[in-house]
């Protein structure tokens, strides 16, 4: 069995993020990252792609609603890494 860990972050922190400022959560995530390399179970930390490019898909009362494009109610940036 595979997991997969998502990580959240507004568009607009992503796009502020530089290699000179010092981020905490990225220090706390290489010390996870470490211990699952160093425990063989991390497989791959591929990124998503940016929310404009996908679909949202919710299930709301039993129907199915699909939405394409930049037109996801969210204000967050979806990245991850499977498990």
């Amino acid at each position: 069995m595979e997991y997969m860990l998502l990580i959240y972050e507004t568009v607009m922190d992503f796009e502020a993020r530089t290699n000179a400022q010092p981020d905490t959560r990225m220090g706390a995530w290489r010390t996870y990252y470490q211990a699952m390399v160093d425990a063989g179970v991390y497989v791959s930390g591929s990124p998503l792609q940016r929310g404009a490019t996908g679909a949202t898909v919710r299930l709301q009362h039993g129907t199915r609603h699909v939405q394409d494009g930049p037109y996801a109610e969210t204000k967050e940036q979806l990245g991850g890494s499977s498990l």
